[in-house]
């Protein structure tokens, strides 16, 4: 709970620091700039507040691992759900506005994640798993969408580096299997969620991991 907390406070600070034209930049998601990622972290803190208040009684179906969906076709940005984020995003017109929401939303559930009790059970996406796990696989989403929202702007400050090495590790549970050595943490996100295709010598280094490549997390 401590590294969801840590995750997304970093997210968010990138945020709050984005000069107005950085918003019109793209993202690392396709078909979005990052004022449309952006956006979308609105609806991820929507969905977190309304998940700490949806309490569950039957026994836990996923945890933080299994909570994740795997695809092998990363988004192409034409999904309807996809496209009314842009829309959103456009109608917030200055830059300003889409930063303030991000701030009031996810300061809220920042908040709420830290009250919780990491034992409770919630339901999400018709799943029961508790509030630690839940937490939990939201770090990968945090990190994902960091990296996501600082793919085209050099210089901007990376996700916390035990998020990073958290991420990977689920990664690797989700594969069953290790990447290389070789490979930094960044870069087996990256290449393992199919966010960029490797290099000649990373595909010969990942050996037959490289044919089950990427895994698509929704």
């Amino acid at each position: 709970m401590d590294l969801f907390s840590r995750s997304w406070a970093a997210l968010r600070a990138v945020v709050d620091a984005l000069p107005d034209e950085d918003f019109a930049q793209p993202s690392g998601c396709a078909g979005w700039l990052v004022r449309d990622l952006v956006c979308h972290l609105v609806i991820d803190a929507q969905d977190v507040l309304i998940t700490l208040v949806t309490p569950a009684d039957a026994e836990p179906t996923v945890d933080a691992v299994t909570y994740w969906q795997v695809g092998d076709r990363p988004p192409a940005g034409d999904d309807p759900l996809d496209a009314l984020v842009v829309r959103l995003a456009a109608a917030y017109g200055e830059p300003g506005l889409l930063r303030f929401h991000l701030d009031d939303v996810g300061s809220a559930a920042g908040r709420a994640a830290g009250l919780a009790d990491a034992a409770a059970l919630v339901g999400t996406r018709g799943e029961v798993l508790t509030v630690g796990d839940y937490l939990t696989a939201y770090v990968m989403e945090w990190t994902l969408h960091h990296l996501d929202l600082i793919a085209h702007l050099p210089g901007a400050p990376e996700p916390p580096a035990d998020a990073l090495a958290h991420c990977r590790a689920t990664l690797e549970k989700i594969a069953g299997a290790a990447f290389p050595a070789s490979f930094g943490d960044r870069d087996v996100l990256l290449v393992g969620t199919g966010r960029r295709a490797p290099g000649d010598a990373e595909r010969e280094a990942l050996g037959g991991l490289a044919a089950r490549l990427p895994f698509v997390l929704g």
